[in-house]
């Protein structure tokens, strides 16, 4: 071997992407180092920011790309998405690949798109002195959405700079034109059209002989600083990695949801009430404000094991059981329980729920009675004990002998998955885009990446809800792995120190970008002590919390009531609705109604309560009194509510709205100013930073005051 020559052949290995000195790192938001998807729905904006720096100190120019991704074969086998990450990398592609897929350079002032459907927009210095740059976009299309992050040191833009500051200086710059001159012209070799020779005129003008002012004026020209960010040599550009965004419709992220048992929506507790029958309560629902209405499973209920009123282990003759022990003679997961009609009676109770603007929501539970067809017909699919008989669920010391859960890590579990995306799309054929799953966390994680992609894949109009009130990592997990929204702590969140606690951690870290909380107050299986002893003060208290914490929420039918009997020592109710049907009298003395309804309307005329970024919680002076405000996207709206957490007693003492958000509404907040209290329709005079407020159980438990201008 020549001498040298193995050094030779050693330069020539060094990777082309270590000459590329811009470095682009900590780019947010990136879930798991891009693993999973952020969420956003439509019209929201995703806001961008990366650390993005190169070594000495020329300037760097960093643009945002994003695009609607575009659409993929879809894979009809059930395996487990890839869990490689998906991370962002400093490096790019090859020179060409670059050029190709942003051929059309952001401009200081616009966002282009290229040949590739690549929308990109500047990025600038989050603060003077840092290397901290953010840039936004929105999303405007359901589906999947992308975005990466370019970033480049730029020559031209560092000419300039020096120009400028030399030029101040009454330094000599002759020389500096020329240099300035051969960038432009370079520039318009890489231009075409009017575009080049534009630039071409530009570069013989800084170095011709016309007076040295007028050249700089052309070099430090907004135009031509366009123009070249337009035609910028990207040969060294640094590409991050793509991330990506699930783009949800809007009722994703807004939205009042009602759950009710149709079978107890008729005039006789001797029998299920039909579709027909449950038809009549609708407008009711409607009338209160709510858009989702939350079906339990409608499907035939077994006959084997099946419980009693209480969950009792002896049903007597006419018991109808639970709804979520599915499956009888009468068929499975596709067919709809006899005493609630026929598939077309649901079918003609969607539609008329459509016309009152309430959109059903159906429970998935991937879990059978001992009747269900599939344990005759895939036994396969199920675990067995060591005795040969089929396992039912347990939550010991429970025992829920009436259901067998589905094993879907069985040896056929590709014909199981499979199966379960048919009744999922079955559904949907049928008109319903909203699922409320069953206990997800008990089964694989897998399974519901693929399924909900699966479904995505072909209608991402379609939302899912986890019921999972299990360990927190699990629950990120699956909102993570693709659900909608998920149920949450809220109903164990009734001090002030938790209420804060909580909803700071949902709304202000990572969750924030990924975990939708649906603020249920009850629900069939869960009446919180503070229900059970707090009154119709606590419902009231509960329903405003939930309804302003959160922009979806929802309550369980008998809430409006004030439903609070449970079976001693448990937060069950007694003579639970899930094991026998109970018709109620919604005329009752005590009931809430015309406050649910009322709390709904704000919550639809005011779009600071439709989302939950901006929420921020306020001192008070009374540990029992908890303070909080919301604002819109745009800054025009703004709530402020203050809720008495005491169900018991009056409560009294001083909020704070600080000086930004009072000045922002009403201009001076040293000077008086008005605030309307929204649920009684009440106006006080405030003034500064704290003023007094005054809550009597029976009379009030909350304020939502908005700010009257002028």
């Amino acid at each position: 071997m020549p001498a040298g020559q193995e050094g030779a052949d050693h330069v020539r290995q060094v990777p082309a992407a270590l000459a590329r000195r811009a470095i682009v790192e900590r780019i947010r938001p990136q879930i798991d180092g891009g693993r999973f998807p952020i969420k956003r729905t439509i019209g929201e904006a995703v806001e961008v920011n990366a650390g993005i720096f190169a070594d000495g100190h020329d300037v760097i120019v960093a643009v945002l790309r994003d695009r609607t991704r575009p659409a993929t074969a879809h894979t009809e086998d059930p395996a487990p998405a890839d869990t490689s990450s998906a991370g962002v990398t400093t490096g790019s592609a090859s020179v060409e690949d670059a050029r190709g897929r942003v051929a059309n350079a952001v401009s200081s002032v616009r966002a282009v798109v290229d040949q590739h459907g690549w929308r990109e927009t500047p990025m600038a210095l989050a603060a003077p002195g840092t290397d901290e740059y953010k840039g936004t976009f929105v999303v405007d299309h359901p589906g999947w959405h992308e975005y990466s992050v370019v970033a480049w040191v730029d020559p031209f833009q560092t000419w300039r700079r020096d120009l400028r500051v030399k030029a101040a200086a009454g330094q000599d710059v002759s020389v500096e034109l020329l240099e300035g001159s051969a960038l432009v012209r370079a520039a318009a070799a890489r231009a075409t059209g009017l575009d080049a020779r534009w630039l071409l005129s530009q570069a013989e003008t800084l170095c011709a002989l016309s007076p040295i002012a007028a050249r700089i004026d052309v070099g430090t020209a907004g135009k031509l600083s366009a123009l070249m960010l337009d035609h910028a040599d990207r040969s060294q550009a640094t590409t991050s990695g793509v991330l990506r965004v699930w783009v949800d419709r809007e009722r994703a992220r807004f939205a009042s949801w009602y759950e009710m048992f149709p079978r107890s929506a008729g005039p006789d507790p001797t029998r299920s009430a039909t579709f027909r029958e449950a038809c009549r309560r609708l407008s009711a629902i409607a009338d209160m404000g709510f858009d989702v209405l939350y079906l339990p499973p409608i499907h035939p209920i077994g006959r084997s094991f099946r419980k009693g009123p209480n969950n009792s282990l002896s049903a007597k003759p006419g018991d109808p059981g639970s709804p979520w022990a599915i499956g009888s003679e009468a068929g499975g997961h596709t067919s709809v329980e006899p005493g609630l009609g026929s598939l077309d009676d649901f079918e003609s109770f969607r539609a008329e729920a459509e016309r009152l603007d309430l959109e059903i929501a159906l429970d998935l539970a991937w879990q059978c009675s001992p009747d269900h067809p599939w344990v005759r017909e895939h036994p396969e699919w199920f675990r067995r004990r060591p005795d040969g008989t089929i396992k039912y669920a347990e939550n010991p010391p429970k025992k829920y002998q009436d259901i067998y859960p589905l094993d879907l890590a069985c040896e056929d579990w590709r014909e199981l998955w499979t199966a379960l995306l048919d009744v999922t799309l079955f559904w949907i054929a049928r008109g319903v885009r909203i699922f409320r799953v069953d206990n997800p966390h008990t089964k694989s994680f897998g399974f519901w990446e693929w399924l909900i992609d699966q479904v995505h894949g072909r209608d991402p109009s379609v939302i899912f809800l986890a019921e999972a009130f299990t360990r927190p990592s699990l629950m990120r997990y699956l909102a993570k792995a693709g659900f909608t929204q998920s149920y949450t702590y809220f109903t164990w969140r009734n001090t002030k120190p938790e209420l804060e606690a909580y909803f700071t951690e949902l709304t202000t870290t990572e969750m924030r970008e990924y975990f939708r909380p649906n603020l249920f107050a009850n629900t069939p299986d869960i009446l919180h002590p503070y229900l059970q002893e707090g009154g119709r003060p606590a419902f009231e208290a509960r329903l405003v919390l939930a309804a302003t914490l959160g922009a979806t929420y929802g309550i369980y039918s008998g809430f409006e009531l004030c439903e609070n009997t449970a079976v001693p020592g448990t937060e069950e109710y007694l003579d639970s609705e899930k094991y026998q049907i109970r018709v109620r009298d919604w005329s009752h003395p005590g009931h809430i109604a015309e406050l649910v309804t009322r709390v709904n309307q704000i919550r639809r005329a005011h779009r600071a309560l439709q989302s939950n970024g901006s929420l921020r919680f306020h001192p008070t002076d009374n540990p029992q009194i908890l303070a909080y405000s919301k604002t819109s996207s745009d800054g025009r709206d703004a709530v402020f509510v203050a809720v008495n957490l005491d169900p018991r007693a009056m409560q009294h003492g001083h909020v704070q709205i600080p000086a930004e958000l009072s000045a922002s509404q009403v201009g001076d907040p040293q000077s008086d100013y008005a605030v309307h209290d929204l649920l009684t329709d009440t106006r006080y005079i405030w003034r500064g930073d704290w003023n007094y407020v005054r809550f009597d159980p029976g009379v009030c438990q909350a304020h939502i005051l908005t700010f009257v201008h002028g």
